[in-house]
């Protein structure tokens, strides 16, 4: 399977995908904000949905370049199981945008993990989007490399960013 996926099928064919995970979901982003989706009937910080996912035992990774806001970091001291759990870093140069599904799916596109990029917004306050959703095995694995080498810290020895990252991965002393 490989889907174009625009605008507001984000909402509704990659959103989806998160709240039935078995296993582990990798987020990576540029850009993190308060974003809002739909459970049931509920309008629900995406923070909620990934605690519920870390309660039930999903390995969940976020790596995003900058710090988010404050709208988002009220939502996130709701839910104390993000501070021990959620597996996260910072690199100021992610400026891919993936969501990897249980090893099998993944989106590679432009939404930041944003109400107006994957969030609750309506058509005309949404950002113009665009991806592919797929389970073809060898997409997957490289995204899966591209992010892993991130979260491990692979190009944090020669990155010519280093003075401006506030938390590096590979810390200076490990060099």
């Amino acid at each position: 399977m490989l889907k174009y996926i625009s605008n507001t099928a984000h909402y509704k064919d990659v959103l989806s995908r998160v709240q039935s995970v078995k296993n582990m979901l990798w987020i990576g982003t540029a850009d993190i904000k308060d974003l809002y989706i739909e459970v049931g009937k509920e309008k629900k910080p995406f923070l909620a949905l990934i605690a519920q996912l870390i309660r039930r035992g999903v390995e969940v990774r976020l790596i995003h370049a900058k710090e988010p806001g404050p709208n988002f970091r009220e939502d996130f001291d709701k839910y104390p199981v993000l501070y021990d759990r959620l597996e996260r870093v910072l690199c100021l140069r992610v400026h891919f945008k993936m969501l990897v599904f249980d090893c099998k799916e993944v989106y590679i596109g432009s939404v930041n993990l944003t109400g107006a990029g994957i969030g609750m917004k309506t058509d005309n306050k949404r950002n113009f989007e665009d991806g592919i959703l797929t389970d073809d095995p060898e997409i997957v694995e490289h995204a899966m490399n591209q992010f892993d080498e991130v979260w491990m810290g692979k190009h944090c020895k020669a990155c010519k960013r280093r003075e401006y990252c506030s938390d590096p991965i590979i810390k200076q002393q490990r060099l």
